[in-house]
């Protein structure tokens, strides 16, 4: 086992990945992206923060064209409570459906022009925190709202309550100079049954040959360790530790495995985690993890400061470049300085075999 970042942006032009003061391009006109959005409770959860996930997504939809985007992931937790009658205006001053109401509206920018990928986070069932498994989820993100899923949902698996939803689904990207991409989200900490739901997929004649990205909530902490448990009431459960050994090890094309969840205050590294690991047949399985939400000035801050990833995957069909950026801050022209977070831990890439 080993853990890592992959430095080679030490030796690279700095043009590839743009001057800080510069908007993002792509760094190979033949590259496609996906860009990947890190919790959002802290957005929603209060008024005055909700314009800033709007901002992130209205940016990202008049960047469509230019980034060659593809589709948009999202880590989880969309809001703060999901079942919350009375805003206490400390932990956020918005009631639950105002906070869904304001996710929706966010990602209504991208409704009818690319597909979004949303895992769903603690924070998105039960009443506070995961007391169970009941989520409004399914009623504000389903199929038939965004006409960009028509083309690439391709499977779909029951909830806790025995309806399909896209809590857990699959979507299929035929891109060029890559393999097939299958990018699969699951349900906060999974139960056995969806595991096993992936494993299949994972496995079967229609997808073997796919590159597969897992997307889910918890899984990496910041010191890059696989989550081994956590103290919610729902049960049965898997964290990171569990994903990796009942599933993930053991599938030969889960690749790439993307979560948030994890955070603290004060130290942008301990809000990130990258690691690989070699699964059973030998092949690498890069692990990323990314969360803001406390980067604006704490649980109580502007909700993370805009800063969204953009994944860029080059025409070699196996880098994947990494590199985080805000738009709320790129916009103006006193902050497009700092509108680029370039340490080792925020700008790397992958390579895929």
């Amino acid at each position: 086992m080993k853990n890592c970042f992959l430095f080679l942006f030490l030796s690279l032009p700095l043009f590839i990945f743009g001057q800080h003061s510069e908007e993002p391009a792509l760094s190979n006109k033949e590259s496609f992206s996906m860009v990947l959005f890190p919790d959002p409770q802290n957005y929603t959860k209060f008024d005055t923060n909700q314009p800033v996930l709007e901002l992130m997504t209205a940016w990202t939809a008049r960047q469509a064209e230019k980034l060659n985007i593809k589709a948009v992931l999202c880590t989880g937790d969309l809001v703060e409570q999901n079942e919350l009658l009375i805003a206490d205006g400390v932990n956020g001053n918005q009631t639950s459906r105002e906070q869904w109401q304001a996710a929706s509206r966010a990602f209504e920018r991208l409704d009818n022009l690319l597909p979004y990928i949303i895992a769903t986070g603690n924070h998105d069932y039960g009443y506070k925190r995961a007391e169970n498994r009941q989520t409004n989820f399914p009623a504000y993100f389903f199929p038939e709202r965004n006409t960009g899923w028509k083309s690439v949902l391709k499977e779909v698996f029951n909830n806790s309550f025995g309806y399909p939803t896209l809590e857990n689904a699959a979507f299929e990207f035929d891109l060029p100079n890559w393999r097939k991409i299958l990018v699969v989200v699951i349900e906060f900490a999974p139960r056995d049954e969806v595991l096993q739901w992936v494993k299949g997929l994972a496995s079967s004649a229609t997808y073997q040959e796919h590159l597969i990205v897992l997307l889910t909530h918890s899984y990496l902490a910041g010191n890059n360790q696989r989550i081994k448990q956590e103290n919610y009431k729902v049960n049965p459960a898997n964290y990171g530790e569990a994903i990796w050994n009942k599933l993930v090890s053991c599938s030969s094309n889960i690749e790439l495995v993307i979560s948030g969840h994890y955070c603290v205050i004060g130290n942008y590294e301990e809000n990130v985690g990258y690691r690989t690991d070699k699964n059973q047949a030998n092949r690498t399985v890069h692990q990323m993890m990314f969360n803001t939400q406390t980067d604006g000035g704490g649980w109580q801050g502007n909700g993370g400061d805009g800063w969204l990833r953009l994944l860029e995957f080059l025409p070699d069909g196996k880098t994947l470049r990494v590199r985080t950026y805000s738009p709320f801050f790129g916009y103006s022209p006193k902050t497009k300085s700092m509108a680029w977070r370039t340490d080792a831990f925020d700008q790397f890439e992958m390579i895929f075999e």
